[in-house]
């Protein structure tokens, strides 16, 4: 395909714009039609990507790869409309000094998805890729647990979510009887969240397939310290007292869409005991 040259030159500004708005719309107006039709399927084709990459890699243990995948479409965005805005330049013939008001900085409006991407991939990213995540999901919906008709936990969050729900509802009930004796925090019972105030999950016996987590309940108490070996202070310290829970955790094999096995791994809850 070879685009014709306009009637009336298209101006590097005008150019810029475009290439902003779709990859190779700028060198079309340009002229440069087999070009810009090929940036416009390349864009075409790194958004299927990455989006096949998100779907397949965010959660696992491989999730670096989409968020650099995302940072690298970002980038040749950039690049595909630069180069476009300086053939428009050269076909006007010698560059001069950029305007007060030129075009040209239209390409820092980049920077919006780049700072949205970089925010907004980790809302749902890596949130398989460690036990840590995990956990962490688990005790920010945990409380739900305590209203009736609560769903059981997610399937990509536990491997058997009946088993796990009903084991994290048990371990609630037993909170709850120890916010009745007094022995939680003195708004235990005002809110279901509050009854996690004073439980402590800590990580351990962690090796590369297999974890285990357990939930206990902690009082503090004011100990003397020492600052610099020299002035004397008080500091907290976290002292278990009673377990709760105990959880289980597996990292399994996460293929990509259609069954495409690249070695990512996430981690999943496989059982929990009251």
């Amino acid at each position: 395909m070879k685009g014709a040259n306009p009637a009336v030159p298209a101006t590097p500004g005008s150019v810029l714009r475009r290439s902003l708005l779709i990859w190779g719309l700028g060198d079309i107006a340009l002229g440069r039609g087999q070009a810009g039709l090929s940036l416009m399927l390349a864009e075409i084709a790194a958004l299927a990507s990455l989006a096949y990459l998100v779907i397949g890699l965010a959660q696992t243990t491989w999730y670096v790869v989409p968020f650099l995948g995302g940072v690298a479409f970002l980038v040749a965005w950039a690049v595909q409309a630069v180069g476009a805005y300086h053939r428009a330049q050269r076909r006007q013939g010698a560059i001069r000094p950029t305007p007060p008001r030129s075009p040209a900085p239209a390409v820092a409006w980049l920077s919006l998805p780049l700072l949205l991407w970089g925010t907004g991939f980790w809302v749902v990213g890596a949130s398989g890729a460690s036990p840590a995540a995990v956990l962490d999901r688990f005790e920010a919906r945990w409380p739900d647990q305590q209203q009736p008709q609560a769903p059981p936990f997610a399937a990509d969050l536990a491997a058997n979510p009946v088993a796990v729900t009903a084991a994290a509802t048990t371990a609630l009930h037993a909170l709850s009887a120890l916010c009745r004796a007094g022995e939680l925090s003195a708004d235990c019972a005002e809110a279901p969240e509050n009854l996690l105030r004073n439980v402590r999950i800590t990580i351990r016996n962690q090796t590369t397939d297999t974890a285990e987590a357990i939930a206990e309940t902690v009082r503090y108490e004011r100990r003397p310290s020492r600052f610099l070996g020299i002035f004397s202070g008080t500091e907290l310290v976290p002292v278990a007292q009673t377990t709760v829970l105990v959880v289980d955790l597996r990292a399994v094999a996460s293929p990509l869409p259609g069954g495409l096995d690249v070695g990512a791994r996430r981690w999943q809850i496989v059982n929990a005991q009251p």
